[in-house]
């Protein structure tokens, strides 16, 4: 003898499908919404941090410049003391300058010449524009 299965009721305490998929969606929808928000939190502190950084190193900069001028005229200054004439102490100092430019010349230049293009990534580029459209002449 065959037993027919009587569908139980169901609770009224237990929730639809389709209110658990709203459940869900709403739960899902506020941990973006959360997650977003600290987003922008972490941002703006990073952002704030960021721009009094480069207040301090441009500050820093525009101090060891400054400061460099005071060692080169200092440096001038002790040459003279050493018995060499004013404007010839200046020149040296000059010279020297000149001379660390050069080599600072010198070597932005080599490093110049070997900058490349980023070879590989083209190629690969080229690869995925050629194989996308073989899938759209096919597809």
């Amino acid at each position: 003898m065959a037993t027919v299965s009587t569908p139980t009721p169901r609770h009224a305490a237990e929730p639809s499908v389709g209110e658990l998929v709203a459940e869900a969606s709403a739960s899902l929808s506020t941990i973006l919404r959360g997650e977003i928000e600290l987003a922008k939190l972490e941002l703006k502190s990073s952002v704030k941090n960021a721009a009094i950084s480069g207040a301090a190193f441009g500050a820093a900069g525009v101090m060891l410049v400054f400061a460099a001028i005071f060692g080169l005229v200092a440096l001038a200054e002790g040459i003279v003391a050493a018995g060499i004439w004013r404007w010839a102490a200046y020149l040296i100092v000059f010279g020297l300058l000149m001379l660390v430019i050069g080599l600072a010349v010198v070597v932005g230049i080599s490093k110049v010449k070997k900058v490349k293009a980023p070879e590989q990534t083209i190629e690969t580029g080229k690869d995925t524009v050629a194989y996308l459209k073989t899938r759209t002449k096919r597809g």
